[in-house]
């Protein structure tokens, strides 16, 4: 993860606390290097969520898909110049009233083998 993309994100949302943008101030606050908003995580869930997306034996129809739920768990936060390994994992498909129920979870790995985040998501793929 790269400081640049992490000061973005920060600045696309809104966030200012310094330890987000200015490796100094992370440093001071003892992080190794500025650390990632904690929202950022959703920006590692992109890959498995097109992998989703694109996965013909899914039958995914994006077209009808609403965000449902999204939570995150942190061991620690996540900091620029570090690298994680993700991996998407589909825990639930349901149907109720009309529409199906798409839980993934995403679990985020630093290179160390420590497990840094894990995200949740739901999606709500509506009824024809």
């Amino acid at each position: 993860m790269g400081r640049e993309k992490i000061r973005e994100f920060a600045v696309a949302i809104g966030a200012d606390d310094p330890v987000y943008l200015d490796p100094e101030a992370a440093r001071a606050a003892g992080h190794p290097d500025v650390i990632a908003p904690p929202t950022f995580a959703i920006v590692l869930c992109q890959w498995g969520i097109e992998t989703l997306i694109g996965d013909p034996g899914l039958g995914l129809d994006f077209d009808r898909v609403v965000h449902g739920e999204q939570r995150f768990r942190y061991v620690r936060p996540l900091h620029a110049g570090e690298r994680v390994t993700r991996t998407t994992t589909i825990e639930e498909i349901t149907f109720r009233v009309g529409n199906h129920f798409l839980n993934t979870r995403t679990d985020m790995v630093a290179d160390d083998g420590e497990l840094v985040v894990t995200a949740w998501l739901m999606f709500v793929v509506r009824g024809e």
